[in-house]
């Protein structure tokens, strides 16, 4: 199934219960809700959210001119230990100096029952916290007094922000039930939003029309900001202006809790939730200025931005470096590997997201230290430099969601893109155990946007397509007394190379070992070595010996073994009935088993498992089961594929079905008795 067709299966919108006329306001917590002990429709649920109401409004100054300010009231009930984190509140806001956002709390109080009188407990202002992350983005969290289970906590929030080119997305959902979600938006006729709905579930809107007005003394003032680093500007002709506003209420009543499921990319794809992104302003004596309205605009005004194209245009602070780095160097593949090793040894990431330049491209060259952007735009211009074709590819990470709708803050993340006659290679210079057409985890999200020097962009399928093998070598004896004593030997490619070289990065052999025998029944690791660790151009390998005293069972005389040993698995990762959202392996894999047993002396085989075969429809995947008796010796060959990285809905319950049978099967043992 294709992408989009997994992106247009989430935006069902779905209407909830009827709304009725109850009003919910802070201060009129009642006893019925203290005294409630688990949630009506999720007994389960830890904690659930009583109600929740946003309203953002536009304010007018004469200094500041147009600012948003967003005023969240809320409630929740805390039933259990576990859901005592929901007392507390943090909200990141912005810190840049032209843009500035202000955020404060009130209202805050905790309310408990004691001795059938509800009981208040104010919030202190030794329970608010305020940081700064770094020079952009500051943290405040309030962490809530006297949180019992039964509590019954609520507070209010503002946000003033001159960052109007969005609205905050509201979401109606979350991990535990909301009884009740209002979000209001009064936009002035000024402001043109286009509304971004997604999730399974979504409530009901309604758009009501109003007159308001604001005095002008100084002609002209801002009307606002957000899209860059100077604020949008307004001229008005009159000293007190009327405009109309646009009211739009979005309402949702019980709504569910988000429940996890087994490879899930993040749950807040499939969130019910709505964001706004500014598509035009039409102020009074002014053109029309129109901002986002498809990919091909969102990407060509991120192209010209200061912080993007013009940091791809500097070349003089590396090109003496590069044109010594390519001497002799003939091949296309050669320049991509040599450039793309030269700027991962060359600037060390400095774990900071964006598609934007922070200090810019030289200044990272020269301190050896930048971030994503810095990082992936230098090494774009090297590869131009020497007369490749490559561009940048914005990316929105695994962690920021799937770049569902045209909007510049869809992306958080750029790679670099070298387009061949046989498909693009993708390359992202901030992981050191990145390599072509392996990126690192967070980058795989679907799709991003390729975008040229003249302004054209293409949608880039950032899904590996090559199969990343684990591939088991393992050969062992059994004694009598059931005692396994074998080596093994495992290698890994590409994403799974990947996965293992971060595992082991910084941690102490020892260490490592110490993890790996717990994680594999107890067992004891003597002669550990690996290959290609440093080389990650090349599947890196393990081999070491072991032996357990706990590897097969020992039942009236009998040995009873699992072939498999420590690497199989017992537990399907599907169990639901029925399956919400796309299964996301992240890539497509082959694993792997070739086992070579001994049988011990005295002992002969009394039932030995039958080969299978399971084929999913599609290509999805296949597993193979075979096993032989060759003498004293048997031999196993397992092999597990799954050909797609993400899986729809519509073939949960085959991909279900497999992974039950296909666990089965690798759970049958081996009955060995005596002669």
């Amino acid at each position: 199934m294709k992408i989009k067709t997994f992106i247009s299966a989430f935006l069902l919108i779905v209407f909830v219960s009827k709304t009725n006329a109850q009003e919910f306001k802070l201060g009129k917590v009642n006893i019925a809700e203290l005294e409630e002990k688990e949630h009506l429709k999720d007994p389960t649920a830890v904690a659930a959210v009583l109600f929740n109401k946003g309203e953002v409004q536009f304010e007018y100054s004469q200094d500041k001119g147009f600012e948003m300010v967003t005023e969240v009231r809320t409630r929740i009930k805390i039933y259990k230990k576990e859901g005592y984190d929901w007392a507390n509140k943090t909200l990141q806001y912005y810190l840049g100096s032209n843009l500035k956002e202000n955020i404060s709390f009130s209202d805050a109080i905790t309310y408990n029952l004691v001795d059938g009188k509800i009981e208040k407990t104010k919030l202190k202002s030794e329970g608010e916290f305020d940081e700064k992350i770094n020079k952009y983005w500051g943290r405040k969290k309030i962490v809530m007094p006297n949180v019992k289970e039964g509590s019954v906590i609520e507070y209010r929030y503002t946000v003033k922000s001159p960052r109007i080119a969005e609205l905050k997305e509201w979401n109606f959902q979350t991990s535990i039930p909301v009884n009740y979600s209002e979000f209001k938006t009064f936009i002035p006729e000024y402001f043109v939003y286009k509304p971004n709905q997604k999730g399974y579930v979504f409530p009901k809107v309604t758009v009501e029309k109003g007159n308001k007005s604001i005095v002008i003394n100084n002609k002209e003032r801002s009307g606002g900001g957000g899209l860059a680093s100077a604020p949008i500007k307004a001229t008005f002709s009159q000293d007190k202006i009327n405009y109309q506003e646009t009211q739009t209420t979005y309402l949702g009543e019980n709504l569910p809790a988000m429940k996890g499921e087994a490879f899930v990319n993040n749950i807040d794809n499939y969130t019910s939730s709505v964001s706004h992104e500014l598509a035009m302003t039409k102020f009074p004596n002014s053109l029309l200025e129109l901002y986002s309205t498809d990919w091909e605009s969102v990407a060509k005004k991120i192209y010209e931005s200061e912080g993007f194209g013009i940091e791809l245009k500097k070349t003089g602070y590396f090109e003496e470096d590069i044109n010594k780095l390519l001497v002799g160097l003939n091949t296309q593949e050669d320049k991509i590997t040599a450039i793309f090793n030269f700027v991962k040894n060359r600037v060390k990431w400095n774990d900071f997201y964006g598609y934007s330049c922070d200090e810019g491209v030289k200044k990272a060259y020269k301190d050896k230290v930048g971030n994503v952007a810095e990082i992936n735009l230098m090494l774009t211009a090297m590869l131009r430099h020497a007369g490749i074709n490559a561009n940048p590819v914005l990316v929105s990470t695994r962690s920021n969601g799937i770049a569902l709708f045209p909007n510049r803050t869809a992306f958080n993340y750029v790679i670099a893109a070298v387009e061949t006659a046989n498909g693009n290679v993708l390359l992202d210079a901030s992981d050191k155990f990145s390599i072509p057409n392996v990126l690192p985890f967070r980058a795989l999200n679907w799709t991003g946007r390729l975008i040229r020097k003249d302004g054209t962009s293409d949608e880039v399928d950032l899904m590996p397509r090559k199969l990343s093998n684990d591939i088991v070598f393992m050969t062992y004896n059994i004694d009598s007394d059931g005692k396994v004593i074998g080596k093994a030997r495992r290698q890994n490619s590409d994403y799974n190379a990947m996965i293992t070289r971060a595992n082991i990065d910084s941690v102490k052999e020892d260490e490592y070992l110490e993890k790996l025998e717990n994680r594999n029944n107890k067992i004891e690791i003597s002669e550990y070595s690996r290959t290609n660790e440093k080389d990650i151009f090349l599947p890196i390998t393990e081999t070491y010996s072991f032996a357990g005293g706990d590897l097969c069972e020992l039942i009236g005389g009998k040995i009873y073994v699992n072939p498999m040993l420590f690497f199989g698995n017992d537990k399907n990762p599907f169990t639901q009935e029925v399956r919400e959202y796309p299964v996301d392996f992240g890539f497509p894999f082959l694993d792997k088993y070739n086992i070579m047993i001994q049988i011990p002396e005295g002992f002969s085989v009394e039932t030995l498992p039958t080969p299978a075969v399971i084929v999913m429809e599609d290509n999805l995947g296949t597993f193979k089961y075979e096993i032989a008796l060759n003498g004293d010796k048997i031999q196993l060959l397992i092999q597990h594929q799954i050909n797609d990285a993400i899986v729809g809905t519509e073939k949960y319950e085959m991909l279900k079905e497999y992974y039950k049978k296909k666990i089965a099967k690798e759970s049958e043992k081996i009955v060995l008795k005596r002669i």
